[in-house]
């Protein structure tokens, strides 16, 4: 992929071996990465180029991450952060979220992790991420997260809208339960098959969607994954 379609990422943090592995691994991941090894550089890189997302070491030297946030919200930045950090105690959280952070990791992490949830942060913030999703009659409107087949509301839980949203956003393309196992439910270890959650979550989402339809929408290709696209019933 050429540089100026990888989306750019900076990672402010000060230990350095680690800041060189996040550099080396999400740049294998499609990210154009910068680096920043004190919240004073990252501060001044973070308000004089454009970044789609900045992953935000808590501790670091000078100005700490918590303090970068609180500036970068004050001076209207709106680039989702990730925190990283070692603290994982409730009000820690709570402090970097209430600082304006949009996700948080807790040290030590796996790397896939990170890079799901930095994709999730990437679909939420496109630019047309709050536009309204269609496929024949099937609306799903992210504003309100509600959905709707032929106008009538369909009563979706949160897990069944974001598989949803995720089939929509690739509609007519193959999704395997692989990726829906690391884009939706953001487990990235695997060590638990969720083919089995992922069946029956799809089963009772093609219910509400396909229930007396004209056409079908929701489809199994066996032993590889699913597709949403329109075909008779």
């Amino acid at each position: 992929m050429p540089s100026s379609e990888r989306p750019r990422i900076l990672v402010i943090e000060d230990q350095l071996k680690l800041a060189h592995a996040l550099e080396e691994g999400l740049r294998g991941e499609g990210f154009d990465v910068s680096l920043a090894s004190s919240g004073t550089d990252g501060y001044f890189l973070a308000t004089t180029e454009p970044f789609a997302l900045l992953v935000l070491d808590w501790m670091l030297p000078g100005r700490d991450g918590v303090e970068v946030l609180k500036a970068l919200r004050r001076a209207g930045h709106e680039v989702p952060v990730l925190i990283l950090t070692a603290r994982d105690d409730v009000d820690d959280r709570i402090t970097g979220l209430d600082a304006g952070a949009d996700d948080y990791l807790v040290k030590p992490f796996a790397f896939a992790e990170l890079v799901a949830r930095l994709r999730a942060l990437l679909r939420r913030t496109r630019p047309d991420a709050a536009a309204p999703r269609r496929c024949a009659d099937l609306i799903l409107d992210p504003r309100d997260r509600r959905g709707t087949r032929g106008g009538r509301p369909l009563e979706l839980t949160q897990r069944e809208y974001e598989l949803l949203d995720f089939l929509l956003i690739h509609q007519g393309q193959l999704v395997s339960r692989e990726m829906l196992a690391r884009e939706v439910w953001q487990e990235t270890g695997r060590a638990t098959s969720l083919d089995n959650v992922i069946d029956v979550t799809m089963a009772r989402l093609r219910r509400k969607v396909d229930l007396d339809a004209t056409t079908r929408l929701l489809h199994t290709v066996r032993g590889v994954g699913f597709i949403l696209r329109e075909e008779p019933a």
